[in-house]
């Protein structure tokens, strides 16, 4: 390895840092300081300095946008902070209903401004900078568990590599959007017919295409922009006190923000924005599908928390989708894992908000008689919320003279048992539970699916040919297979067959949130899941838990209570879990398994203010494995509340209702007793 003087230290530093600052001011600025030559003659410098001396190189040089060796595949990664999704307002009344739960929730708050943002149509992502260079990037994924795509995210060069400042936060987590500017899109798909590939459909998919790339020297070729809209991690105290400095300080850092972000008084203020970013929709440089609304103060985001699925402080504002008119070739009854039965209407193809569509939803036997199908019907067709193909009319004037009608059937299309319309229910579901073969796979197929017991190989048209040849006839057959069982099948050779029952053993090893999960539980997804699995010791617990108990979770109400206790109470399913549980799948013990106490078990804590000597999340996770549930607002059902420095409102109200409260020495102090007694 040739040896470095200080002085070419000295100027590879300098034309680093020359570099970084030329890319700022070109990708993120808009403002070239040097000309495209001069900037690839700096490049190619670069590039020559780290040949020779390659012990030069740091995550953060600017040849890493280069991209490198392809990845075998991409590896998991947990989010610390869930990435949720948004709740949707398709109505200037339904932003208003946000408004109104937002001032409701926080009670003597007159004075709530808000901060809009285009809602940009991309892929949301996280990045994670320790000490002002890039560590991490990972996709949204289920919110819970994304995939690592940092050596792709590297290659986008609207995003710095290492952040502008000579005192970087210790750790900065910012969240943002990757996205494709139409003009880029265009060019990629002119590219990509030149090369005779398949050109994208639209620049989403263009966008979600590349950072799936595994080689990541081709997403280096691919046009990608970033955009930064929230923080979720920050390390260091004395953090802005509203959405707008927190952006303005990332925008500060060499992060781009976009530069139609809007600041709104009040929610009148919110509606105005969003009918003029909405008329000025084509002109942008990008696809949006709505706008983002928030609430601007963030202890008051704090304060107002989350649901299981999606915040309560922030509201995307979706703007009417695009329509176009098709022919209805014929009508299928789709029969899910709970029997619900689903009309889908097939089509003559037609392209709507840049997506090709054959197939769109009908949802229920109320929707069929509202539209008054016939077969042959030209049809108007909208993608719902820009994502979900539905048909919205039927254009009467162009009926064809004895069509036939579109009937809900009686009888179940694949089991023939009847099919049940319950009063209190809008969906009509088949009566042959697990007799019916369409309700069997769907229900093999969510339990082995990636977010449950993770069953790599078992597809569905593999559950569709063990169904079928009657292999298996439950979940709890998955666990009885055999090679000779296997080896006959289509498609499944033997190292596939292998592979297949070594994924079905290594399901046997998982966690109470996702075999709860696993089981189909109506309603209940991953996050309810967790609630679930941090409230409760066991599943014997979960089983046995009563209504009020339920209910008690933030972010379970009465609705799913009684899908969970009435799923419990099915003899039927507590056979399943035992006999899953006998066939060796399993997760780490509890209490109730007698191994150990768990000290804070059943209690609520919540922080307030700045806590300096830990980050939060890391105080959340170990309050949870030490049996606590982790609240947002403060209430009766508080056992104790943490309280930082600048504490506001909870420390008022927790003092107010006489909960006890520690201060940052004493929490600390107390982890430190509770994590070192022998308990």
């Amino acid at each position: 390895m040739t040896k470095i003087n200080d002085g070419i230290v000295t100027s590879y530093r300098q034309l680093v840092s020359d570099l970084h600052t030329h890319n700022h001011y070109y990708h993120v600025l808009d403002d070239p300081r040097i000309s495209d030559v001069e900037y690839d003659g700096l490049m190619r410098k670069l590039i020559l300095v780290e040949k020779q001396y390659p012990q030069l190189v740091k995550k953060d040089s600017p040849s890493q946008r280069i991209g490198g060796a392809p990845l075998p595949q991409f590896s998991q990664v947990q989010h610390a902070v869930p990435m949720l999704s948004l709740d949707n307002a398709f109505s200037a009344k339904a932003l208003r209903d946000f408004d109104r739960r937002v001032h409701e929730r926080l009670k003597g708050s007159e004075n709530i401004t808000y901060l809009c943002e285009p809602k940009l149509d991309g892929v949301a992502v996280s990045l994670i900078y320790e000490d002002g260079i890039l560590a991490r990037a990972a996709t949204r994924g289920d919110g819970a568990t994304g995939e690592d795509i940092t050596s792709n995210v590297k290659t986008i060069k609207s995003l710095p590599l290492k952040l502008i400042s000579d005192l970087p936060p210790r750790l900065i987590e910012v969240r943002g959007e990757i996205y494709m500017t139409r003009q880029g899109f265009e060019q990629l798909n002119v590219s990509m017919k030149k090369s005779g590939e398949k050109p994208f459909v639209n620049p989403r998919n263009a966008a979600a295409g590349s950072l799936r790339q595994l080689d990541s020297r081709v997403t280096a070729q691919r046009p990608l922009s970033f955009c930064a809209y929230s923080v979720e991690q920050y390390s260091d105290s004395g953090s802005p006190d509203t959405q707008w400095e927190m952006l303005r300080y990332v925008g500060r850092l060499g992060l781009r923000i976009n530069p139609d972000i809007f600041f709104a008084a009040n929610i009148d203020a919110c509606e105005s924005y969003c009918h003029d970013l909405f008329t000025r929709r084509a002109s942008l440089s990008y696809d949006i599908d709505g706008v983002v609304i928030k609430v601007n103060d963030l202890e008051k985001q704090k304060f107002l928390g989350f649901l299981s699925r999606s915040p309560r402080w922030a509201i995307a504002r979706k703007f009417p989708a695009e329509e176009a008119s098709s022919q209805l070739l014929a009508v299928d009854f789709q029969v899910g894992r709970t029997g619900a039965v689903t009309p889908v209407a097939r089509l003559s193809p037609v392209f709507v908000g840049g997506v090709t569509i054959s197939r769109a939803s009908l949802h229920n036997a109320d929707e069929i008689a509202r539209l008054g199908l016939h077969l042959g019907d030209t049809v108007v067709v909208r993608r719902a919320g820009d994502v979900i193909p539905q048909v919205v009319r039927v254009v009467h004037g162009r009926r064809q003279e004895n069509s036939t009608v579109v009937l809900f059937p009686k009888f179940c299309p694949v089991c023939q048992s009847p099919i049940l319309h319950l009063p209190s229910e809008v969906i009509a579901r088949c009566s042959g539970s697990l007799r019916c073969a369409a309700q069997v796979k769907q229900v093999i197929k969510h339990f082995a699916s990636r977010s449950a017991m993770n069953i790599s190989g078992l597809g569905d048209r593999l559950v569709d040919q063990l169904v079928d040849t009657g292999c298996i006839t439950s979940i709890v057959d998955l666990y009885d297979l055999s090679l000779s069982m296997l080896t006959p099948l289509e498609r499944l050779a033997g190292k596939s067959a292998r592979n297949l029952l070594n994924a079905i053993e290594k399901s046997k090893k998982t966690t109470l949130q996702k075999f709860l999960y696993a089981l189909g539980i109506r309603e209940v997804g991953i996050n309810c899941a967790r609630l679930l699995s941090q409230q409760f010791a066991s599943i014997e617990e979960i089983m046995a838990a009563r209504e009020d108990e339920l209910l008690a979770i933030d972010g379970i109400g009465p609705v799913l209570a009684e899908h969970i206790q009435m799923f419990f109470a099915n003899p039927k399913t507590c056979k399943v879990i035992q006999d899953l549980q006998k066939k060796g799948v399993h997760w780490p013990l509890t209490a109730a398994d007698g191994v150990r106490e768990i000290p804070l078990y059943g209690q609520v804590w919540v922080f307030t203010g700045r806590i300096e000597s830990i980050n939060r999340e890391e105080a959340k996770s170990v309050l949870q494995a030490l049996g606590a549930r982790v609240s947002d607002s403060v209430s009766s059902k508080t056992s104790r509340l943490v309280a930082g420095k600048a504490a506001g409102s909870k420390l008022k109200k927790a003092k107010a209702l006489d909960i006890p409260v520690f201060d940052e020495k004493q929490f600390l102090q107390f982890l430190e007793d509770i994590q070192t007694t022998d308990i």
